[in-house]
């Protein structure tokens, strides 16, 4: 077994136990591996962010959030290529592009043979323009979607006028190749929509922000008809 399927293979041996730990040695000899690579492979997993811990102590080991991990997923060789594809085009000012990037390789190591040439060849064919973008504000903003927090802006708008705000998010809108962090704004009392490039600064405040709709935010504005992207609506039901 190659060291890439090795990795994959702990992470649902871990799974398969959590949230019971399983010792280095125990899988040191499920592996057929030294316990010194076994701790080198957790290493590796933690680095790349994997939701893998140490359990101290008397009964501990090693153990996975399985909450914060996906179970395998079974891709045709068109699927993952597609995947591999689209995320290799998201440029730094895009929103998860971090996330995006460690999915891609993620898909790239699970692949083999025919399948992952492909899809390399495909990945290589694609050329963007890198728009500039500050990964810690892109950061601010995700972290406050994902936790549904107030966020504090500085921001420019198309004048060149600056302001501070005081926002709680409600989504994101992609439209005409830019970003928008749709939000209600407190000084304005009011749904707004805030380009990512013209935000000079971002800070989350841990205060839990009020839950708002983003189709409704959107309602009387030039995006009240945007909709969901294809890729993300549920696949059509063959009948019978």
């Amino acid at each position: 077994m190659n060291r890439t399927a090795r990795l994959y293979a702990l992470v649902e041996e871990l799974r398969a136990a959590a949230p019971r730990p399983v010792t280095v040695a125990a899988l040191a000899a499920r592996f057929e591996v030294s316990t010194r690579t076994v701790q080198r492979d957790l290493q590796a997993l933690m680095a790349a962010r994997i939701p893998v811990r140490a359990v101290p102590g008397r009964g501990g080991g090693w153990s996975i959030d399985p909450g914060m991990t996906l179970p395998p997923i079974h891709l045709t060789a068109g699927e993952a290529s597609a995947l591999t594809t689209a995320l290799a085009a998201v440029d730094a000012a895009t929103p998860y592009a971090d996330a995006a990037r460690s999915a891609a390789q993620k898909i790239e190591a699970a692949m083999a043979g025919p399948a992952a040439a492909a899809a390399r060849e495909l990945a290589r064919r694609i050329v963007t323009l890198p728009r500039p973008g500050d990964s810690a504000i892109r950061t601010a903003v995700e972290r406050a979607l994902a936790e549904g927090t107030v966020l504090l802006l500085s921001y420019r708008d198309a004048a060149g006028h600056e302001s501070d705000r005081a926002v709680e998010p409600a989504g994101l809108l992609a439209a005409d190749g830019r970003w928008y962090l749709i939000a209600w704004c407190r000084t304005r009392r009011a749904g707004r929509g805030f380009r990512l490039d013209r935000i000079t600064a971002a800070a989350p405040t841990g205060e839990r922000a009020q839950p708002h709709d983003l189709a409704e935010l959107l309602s009387g504005s030039a995006a009240a008809g945007a909709v969901r992207p294809t890729a993300l609506g549920p696949l059509p039901v063959a009948i019978a």
